[in-house]
C-alpha cells in the first residue's frame, strides 16, 4: 500500500474553507445540505468521507479521539477540531 503524503485535505480544513461533500454521508453538498446526525453537532461523530472529493475514507476510533484518511488528499485527526 502506498503512503499518502498529501497534506492537502489538513490545509483545507486549517484554513476554514467550505466543504464540497458531506464529512459524514458523502453526499455533494451542492444537492443541499443535509440535517446533521446530533453526534455530529456535538463533535462526537468522525469524519467517515473526504469533504474534498467525497471518497470513503479509513476511519480509526481511538479513546483520546479518530483520525481519517483519504487516498487522495492525506490525513486529518480529531485534534484539528479542538480548541
Amino acid at each position: 500500500m502506498r503512503a499518502v503524503t498529501s497534506t492537502e485535505l489538513r490545509d483545507h480544513l486549517l484554513r476554514g474553507k467550505p466543504y464540497a461533500f458531506d464529512p459524514y454521508r458523502g453526499t455533494d453538498l451542492a444537492q443541499g445540505v443535509p440535517r446533521p446526525f446530533k453526534a455530529a453537532k456535538l463533535g462526537l461523530e468522525p469524519f467517515r468521507y473526504c469533504p474534498l472529493c467525497g471518497r470513503r475514507m479509513v476511519t480509526q476510533v481511538l479513546p483520546n479521539g479518530w483520525t481519517a484518511r483519504c487516498s487522495r488528499h492525506g490525513e486529518i485527526s480529531s485534534y484539528l477540531f479542538e480548541h
